[in-house]
Order: structure tokens, then sequence, then C-alpha cells
């Protein structure tokens, strides 16, 4: 049962008749096919780049799949964005080495050829223009009929004028919809079964959500749109030109014959509840009145960039309504307390088509070709789910939409929303502060400038900060400081806060048994014992990395890498083994260094030899008066423990550890650079479920004798790995990597290894380049940047200074 026959709802119902799956019931409150929903008003675009890989490979499906269609359905008319600042030419650098790092085809054009392609251009407001030929107009109404009709032919049925009631249930299972008629059999209110119900109701979605239990961060906003008086386009009206998009003033044009069809997100946030969608709707319920103040200043905006308009006035204008949801991807997969119903929403119709062969393959085949960490459901923590938090994360993601983001920046607000114990501390000792998962996570400390001073006054600052290898844009969000954070980690110790690292509590008599299952390591070890492991899913691709110790015969504590691992354990627990949440309750603060030992020993009644607690051990003690629990692990390549306690005592232990001239507070920067030069994988960066561990050099946490999930799909033939490059400059992530002209792979993290002296980029690359000396180039922002294929790690191979 599909619940939404508009472009979603009719395109996963052709993509899963196609898989086989032929007893699909599709019910819409609206007529067919024009059902009110936004498919009905939506303009059609669809641009395929964006920076991540997943969005991009939706909207590049979207768009074959509809070209295949026909002209009625899909038009590839091509996609421009022209920038009218530096600013904005510069970020369509970056967005031509997204299209180049997957695979869209795509070149940047001079002003001239952008006026060749939009006659109605000023050119001289131009400085240069962004164009993908595969990009088009897709006919949202006509896309979904004709997806319709081939559901139907395999036996797919379409219900109008069907409004769902109700979400039947037992056992925490979906069983059925309950739905009231409208039209000749007005009225009629019944029952229809099914054991796999989607909600892909669009704007409606948070209120058949609500009918099933759940919550769906999901915020309808009004956007406008309108069109111009009749123009001289200066083209055959059959061959209309590229969508436009002027990013710069939140505007993108269309051609609609003689006219031009304009879209504004450049007006305030209006946010649309529930109750107010049929309240009031116009011409449909997705279309509400449109106000004039507040589009306006996007036509004064558009007249200046296409001088032709102020020969007409703008005209048919509706406030059309669309779905934000709090970090702007869409709500793919199933509820966590109910089998069987899932989501496909917040998708627009940029990524209809992709998202809808996602999710197909996941309900035929258990598992999407294409990654979805970013867009799976239940990626949210339990505090970005509130009512006020959807909100105001969904008005500011509309404000942002055309914006340029760094790939650092994080929201404003609302913060701060989740913080460690050690908060306090940390603003003391001037922090300077991004965000993640909602937590407020130090980058570097302005308290540590002294040391940067002394640094300095070693010799070759440049190459031992890494200052002169950074462009402006891999400058923002970061501090040199951060280099004297990494050398006071290599040579004395530092404290680094890891509460925002998930804690999870596998406990219960088959625990060991359960994990065993779950993950690709023997984690069935003594008491004592830490083991990282990893998560895969059916066919072998990496979920997740863990670390899993074990306190007692039927209890562990996983670290793992967000609420998405909580939700996996969670759901293949059998009975008998409880899954719970630590995180809230508790911290976590690093503490590593080649002093570690020094800081730690005197302050405990745990002996810290090596002989005593061994690396990859685990034990419990005290810390002064703070009972922890001591994991002999690091991230970082050093000699140190991880130290978890209450989030009571969390303050207590920070004050307990802090000793001036030891100690010094680390930052997330220094984290990740030293992390780079052990090489140390960040999931959901570095690999994904599209990768097996063998690729991504983790095979040696596979134990491949014991039976795990996943073990039957995996495959040793590795025919591309991910491998660590040393560079002439720092790069961000996602850059295309080129070898002898050609592009071969892309950027996945990237730092300046301030031990090596070197800007590091770990990139996926074919194997038969993964041969260390392999010269190879990075496009960054248009820039050829010269990197060399390294061996890994880059320091302390023998791991000499992690086991001391």
């Amino acid at each position: 049962m599909i619940v939404g026959a508009g472009i979603v709802g009719c395109a996963l119902a052709d993509e899963l008749t196609e898989r086989g799956w032929t007893d699909v019931t599709v019910v819409d409150q609206g007529p067919l096919f024009a059902t009110g929903g936004s498919s009905s008003h939506a303009p059609g675009l669809v641009f395929q780049t964006n920076p991540s890989k997943t969005m991009t490979e939706f909207a590049a499906y979207t768009a074959g799949k509809y070209a295949a269609l026909g002209a009625e359905c899909f038009r590839q008319v091509g996609g421009l964005e022209v920038a009218t600042t530096q600013e904005r030419w510069l970020d369509l650098h970056r967005k031509h080495g997204w299209a180049e790092s997957w695979g869209v085809e795509a070149r940047l054009l001079d002003p001239a050829e952008c006026a060749a392609l939009w006659p109605l251009l000023d050119r001289d407001k131009v400085l240069g223009g962004f164009h993908v030929p595969g990009d088009g107009l897709a006919a949202a109404v006509a896309c979904g009929q004709a997806q319709a009709a081939r559901a139907t032919e395999r036996g797919a049925r379409f219900l109008p004028r069907h409004t769902v009631v109700g979400i039947e249930q037992r056992g925490g299972r979906v069983t059925g919809v309950a739905v009231l008629t409208s039209g000749p059999a007005s009225g009629e209110y019944r029952t229809i079964p099914a054991d796999v119900v989607v909600c892909a109701a669009g704007f409606w979605g948070p209120s058949i959500g609500a009918l099933a239990g759940l919550t769906v961060p999901l915020l309808p906003l009004a956007h406008q749109y309108a069109k111009s008086g009749p123009l001289p386009m200066r083209r055959p009206a059959n061959e209309p030109g590229p969508i436009l998009r002027h990013q710069d003033r939140d505007l993108y044009f269309r051609e609609h014959g003689d006219r031009v069809g304009i879209g504004s997100y450049a007006h305030r946030p209006m946010p649309v509840t529930q109750d107010e969608i049929g309240q009031k709707a116009t011409t449909m319920p997705s279309v509400q009145a449109f106000t004039t103040e507040d589009f306006d200043p996007a036509w004064r905006d558009a007249v200046e960039l296409l001088p032709a308009l102020a020969e007409s006035k703008y005209e048919d204008g509706i406030n059309g309504i669309f779905s934000f949801t709090p970090d702007g991807f869409p709500l793919i997969g199933e509820a966590p307390h109910l089998d069987g119903f899932w989501l496909a929403e917040a998708v627009w119709v940029t990524h209809s088509a992709g998202v809808a062969r996602a999710l197909a393959q996941v309900l035929v085949d258990g598992r999407s070709e294409v990654d979805l960490h970013e867009c799976e459901l239940n990626r949210f923590e339990q505090a970005q789910l509130s009512p006020a938090f959807v909100e105001e994360r969904g008005r500011q993601n509309f404000v942002e939409v055309y914006d340029v983001i760094h790939p650092l920046q994080p929201m404003e607000s609302p913060r701060p929303l989740r913080t460690s114990p050690f908060h306090q501390r940390q603003r003391e000792l001037g922090a300077y502060f991004l965000e993640g998962a909602g937590w407020e996570r130090p980058q570097w400390f302005e308290a540590n400038a002294p040391l940067l001073a002394d640094l300095v006054r070693r010799g070759d600052s440049e190459a031992l900060t890494g200052t002169g290898r950074r462009d402006v844009w891999a400058g923002r969000h970061w501090s040199p400081i951060a280099a004297a954070e990494s050398y006071a980690t290599r040579e004395r110790v530092a404290l680094y806060d890891m509460t925002p690292l998930k804690r999870i509590e596998v406990a219960g008599p088959g625990a060991a048994a359960f994990l065993q299952r779950m993950t690709t390591n023997n984690v069935d070890r003594k008491p004592g014992s830490v083991t990282y492991t990893l998560l895969l899913d059916v066919h072998g691709g990496i979920r997740s990395d863990l670390t899993v110790a074990r306190l007692d015969e039927d209890t562990f504590q996983v670290g793992a890498n967000g609420h998405l691992d909580l939700d996996w354990l969670t759901r293949h627990a059998p009975g008998g083994v409880r899954v719970r949440d630590l995180t809230p309750g508790t911290c976590c603060v690093g503490v590593w260094g080649p002093r570690a030992r020094e800081l730690v020993q005197g302050l405990t009644d745990l002996d810290l030899s090596h002989e005593g607690l061994r690396y990859f051990g685990c034990a419990r003690g005290y810390v002064g008066h703070v009972p922890v629990l001591a994991l002999r692990v690091s991230y970082v390549g050093e000699l140190g423990w991880e130290l978890y306690t209450s989030a009571d005592m969390g303050l207590k232990l920070w004050d307990t550890l802090w000793a001036p001239g030891l100690a010094v507070a680390g930052g997330r920067a220094a984290f990740n650079s030293l992390r780079l030069e052990k090489g140390y994988r960040l999931w959901g960066v570095d690999m994904t479920t599209e990768h097996n561990p063998y690729e991504a050099g983790l095979g040696f946490a596979v134990k491949a004798d014991k039976d795990f999930l996943g073990r039957d799909a995996l495959s040793t033939d590795v025919r591309r790995k991910l491998v660590p490059l040393l560079s002439a400059e720092v790069v961000m992530g996602k850059e295309p990597v080129r070898h002898d002209g050609r592009t071969v792979g892309y950027v996945t993290s990237a730092a300046y290894g301030h031990t090596v002296q070197s800007p590091i980029a770990y990139a996926w690359l074919p194997a038969e380049l993964a041969t260390p000396g392999t010269q190879v180039d990075i496009s960054y922002f248009g820039r050829r940047v010269p990197a060399e294929v390294a061996a890994e790690p880059l320091y302390d191979p023998g791991m000499e200074k992690i086991r001391r």
C-alpha cells in the first residue's frame, strides 16, 4: 500500500512492480493524477549536481528515467547557473568539481557563452556560469501518470478520493490502512489490508505519520512562483532554453513558451501547519494565495538580470507548498516502532525516481545500491524531533537553500542544544564551537594561543602549522591553534571531549551471541576486552564501525557513530537482549599523548601500566572521586584512554584531570588531523554501505570463519581502494582525483598533517592506481593540485607510540 499518488508514489509503484511486487495499491485523497499535492504545481526543475553523492545519483537517475518516458514527460533542456559575485563564481568551480566526482557531464562557461544560452541575460552582470546539458524540466503530473500506467499494466491499482483516516496495526506491525472515500461512494469507511505501507503523502506526511504514532520531522513551507507577460524570447517556441538559476538572488527561471516563469526563495519563510493547508488553499491544497509584497523585491532582482522583463508584469503568481526537513535531506525508512510502515517523504521532483528506486530496492532486496545514511528516517536524535526544532531548522533550510554553504558551517540556532558536562570549562578556555547531531563540539581553544607562539618559535612556522597550504576557503572554521593542539597531543597530553560519540549498552544472556551475529569481528572475548568491528548490510556494505567493550559476561558497551546504529541494533535484537542508549546520561574524555600515563596514574586506583591494562582492554575504577570506565583505545595514535563516567560526575572528572602545564584541551580540528595521520576511517565520510571492508582497508576487522550478517555477500575481490594522498594543498573533501587526464576517483576526508608536515587527502581510487608513489591530481576549485599516493599509516606504522 502506498499513500500518495503524486510523483513519488507513482514512481515507487512503477519501481516495485518492475521488481515483481505486483500486489500494490496506491491511494490518494485527491483526483488522479493532479492530486493537489506539490507535484501538481511544481515547476519540475531537475538539477543533478549536489554536494551529496547520494542526492546527485537520485537526480541523475530521475533525469534519465523521465527522459526515457518521452518529451511530454521530460525535456532535457539543460541547466545553467550564473554567478554575479566572485563568491558564487568560486562556488560554481566547486560545484563543477562535485559534478566531475559524481559522474555528471558539466562545464564552466564565460559570460558570452551564458548569454548565448539565455539571450535575455544582461551579460555584463554575469561573471560566468555552470552548465549541465543533462538537466531538464519534468512535467510532474505527466511523469506520475506515465509511471502509474506502467505499474497498472503489471497489476497495481490506483484509488482516487480515498482519504487515509487510520493506520491499522497489531503486535507492533502494520496490518492495513483505514480510508474514507468520497465521490460516487462518498462517505464509505473501510480498511484495506496491507503488510507494507509506504507514506509518500508529501507535506501531509506529518498527519499520516501521526496516525501511526510516528513523528515525521517535516515542515511545509510556501514558496513563490510567478510568470512574466509575453516576451520576445529570441528562440523558437518549441526549443526552450535551459533552466536558469540566479542563486545570488535566490531565483530560478524557466521558459513557458513566450513567457518566463520565476521562482523565488528570497522571501520570508512561510510555514504552513497541517490544519492550515486546507483552510488557506486556493485552486488546490498545495497552492495558497499569492502575496505580492513578498514577490516585489524578487521581481526587481529578476529584471536586473533579465532586463527584458521590465517590458512586462508578473502574473499567475502562487505560493506553492513544498516540504523541508531539519537538515534538508529526504526521509526514507521504516518507523522504529511499527514494522512495515515506511516513509518516502520530503522528496522533490528532482529526486523522485531516484528515491523510489532506492526504497524499492530496500523493500525487495533488503538494501539500496545507493548509500542512504544521509536520508534515513531514523537519523535524528530525540532532541532533534521537537516541533520547535523542526520548524526552526526547516525555516533556516528554506533561507539557505541557495546559499554558498561551507562544509563545516553550522546552523546558528537553536544553539546550544546539547552540551557535554565539560562545556563550562570549554567556554572558559575560549572554545570555538561547531555543531553536530545537536552537540556543541569544540574545534580549537583560544587558551592554547600561547602554545602556537611557542610552536612558531621552533622554526618553519608554515611547515609546522600548514597555514601557507590553505586557501581562504580551507581556512574557514579553522585556526593555526589547531596545529599547537596537535603537537601538544603528540608530545605531551591532551583532553578531548568524546561525549558526542554514541554509547549503546547491549545486555542480557544472549548479548554475546547477538553481537557475534551482527558484527564482523570476534567480540565474544573475555570480560575486560575491547574489539574494533563493523556492522554490514545484507550485501556486505559497511553500515558502521563500532568499538565493543565487554564489561561482564552479559553486558557490552558499544561505541557507535549515531542514532542509526542504535536503530539497527534495536531492530535486530532478539528477545532477552536489551539495547539501550547510554549517551544522554554519560560523558567521555579522551586522554591521549605520550605523557598520558604520567597525568592519570597518580589520580587513579587502576593499574594503567602496559601490562596492567593492555591495548584494547577496559577496566572500571576511580579517577579521584569519580567512578570511571577506562578503555585503552586511541583515535589519535597516541598512548591513552577513553574515560567514561555519568553526566553528573563529568565536570568533576575534567577538573580532576586538568593539569595546567602538562595537559591541554584539544579540539576537533586537531583530532581530524591526527586521525588522518594514523589512517583511522570516519564512517559516513570515508566509507559507507557502498563499500566493503576489504576495499576500505578494514579487512583486519573481519573474521571470515564466523557467521555474521553480510558475510555471504562479501567479496575479497578489490577493484578500488581507499588510500592516503600527500598533496600540495589542503583540500576540503569531495573533489575529483585525476590521473593521465581522466577522472579516476574522489576525495573523502582531508586535513593538514602537522606531524608529517603535509596536506593529507584520503581518496577512493582504482586498485591499479593505489600503489604508493602513483602521481595524481586533485581538482580543487578548478585548480590542479599535485598529489601522490602514500603508504599508510603515515604516522607510527609500527604502532609503538600507542602500545607503550
